[in-house]
């Protein structure tokens, strides 16, 4: 794919460090398929779009690198990955192998506020769903998530699932506006939130399996309408 611009704005902040700014900028337009699988990612034209040198750019595209999400090749360019199926296999397993211990420990402990927490972020998903809003959507639907692991104190786990999730995220947003998947994932989180304030383990822990197991059920017909995301882009 031919060098585009860089999409949307960036206003750095000078409080935090350029690189972790550059790469969660560049990787949530990568994991929200903003930049597409063979976008070209050139070191000179992202130093004039974040109005930084070379080196916080080389640095951020490594670290995207190690994700799976760009492939680099030096001395030549940088562009964005296809679809790494086995990575996004792997992170499902992991996720759902602490997500069903997370339900799990959070109908033993039920803790107080969770309730509500997540009767919110089921009324905020709904709205956006009405508004066919699938961004605001998608950001309560991550939200929903982080909300148990933060409740079953297990916060360290989180990032290092969303770490590793670079890949099947990227499916997951295709997956979204398809065959009312949008409306699936409510009704999911509801039996969660529901399962969890009954203190019913196994009911929640199937609905958990359930939840996110969705994605790659669907993985042919995703190759199927999305080719290009999920195999190799053409040779340079």
């Amino acid at each position: 794919m031919a060098l585009q611009p860089m999409p949307g704005a960036f206003s750095l902040d000078r409080s935090r460090n350029a690189t972790a700014q550059v790469f969660e900028h560049l990787r949530e337009k990568i994991v929200t398929n903003v930049l597409e699988p063979g976008t070209v990612l050139a070191r000179q034209q992202l130093a004039d779009y974040f109005k930084l040198s070379i080196t916080p750019i080389r640095d951020a595209l490594l670290r995207l690198e190690e994700e799976r999400l760009v492939d680099i090749y030096p001395q030549h360019l940088t562009r964005v990955s296809a679809i790494d199926l086995a990575s996004a296999r792997q992170a499902h397993v992991l996720r759902l192998s602490v997500e069903l211990e997370t339900a799990h420990q959070l109908c033993q402990r039920r803790p107080p506020t969770l309730d509500g927490a997540l009767a919110d972020l089921l009324a905020r998903q709904r709205m956006a769903l009405e508004r066919d809003d699938l961004e605001t959507f998608a950001r309560a639907d991550l939200e929903f998530h982080q909300t148990l692991y933060m409740a079953a104190d297990v916060a360290d786990l989180w990032h290092l699932v969303r770490r590793l999730s670079g890949n099947l995220d990227r499916l997951r947003r295709l997956h979204l506006p398809l065959n009312s998947k949008a409306r699936r994932i409510l009704d999911d989180h509801g039996e969660i939130a529901g399962a969890i304030a009954a203190g019913a383990s196994e009911r929640a822990r199937d609905a958990v399996r359930r939840h996110l197991s969705g994605t790659l059920s669907e993985l042919d017909a995703l190759r199927e309408k999305y080719p290009d995301f999920v195999l190799p882009p053409a040779s340079i």
